[in-house]
């Protein structure tokens, strides 16, 4: 889990469609950039999530977020984002206690069903 960098409320790393990557590319890339960790990301979302993106300036959008597994391999002690972000691993209850999204805390919790192909 990392803090988000505005209201450091805990969140997984998420971020939008990246040009020339697939779905699951941008999202490996956003788990290094935001988290510090690589790993084999599944191809295929285990589900979606929506939620409140507070911008700076105080607008506020919606957002829809497909969430797509990493099985984390290797944990970097430096990454692009380290300086603004808390990062924590947590138990799957512990985890879905933190986020503020409803929908998100019922995915993370049924996470321990999920197996990535070795």
């Amino acid at each position: 889990m990392i803090t988000s960098r505005e209201t450091r409320r805990w969140v997984i790393p998420k971020g939008g469609r990246m040009a020339g990557k697939t779905d699951p590319q941008a999202a490996a890339v956003e788990a290094m950039e935001e988290a510090g960790v690589q790993g084999e990301i599944a191809q295929t979302a285990i589900g979606a999530f929506r939620y409140a993106k507070r911008l700076r300036g105080g607008d506020v959008r919606n957002c829809v977020v497909a969430v797509y597994p990493l099985k984390v391999l290797i944990q970097l002690g430096a990454w692009p984002e380290a300086a603004e972000r808390e990062r924590r691993w947590m138990s799957l209850e512990d985890a879905a206690n933190a986020v503020m999204e409803p929908d998100l805390a019922e995915m993370i919790r049924g996470f321990a069903g999920v197996a990535l192909d070795d």
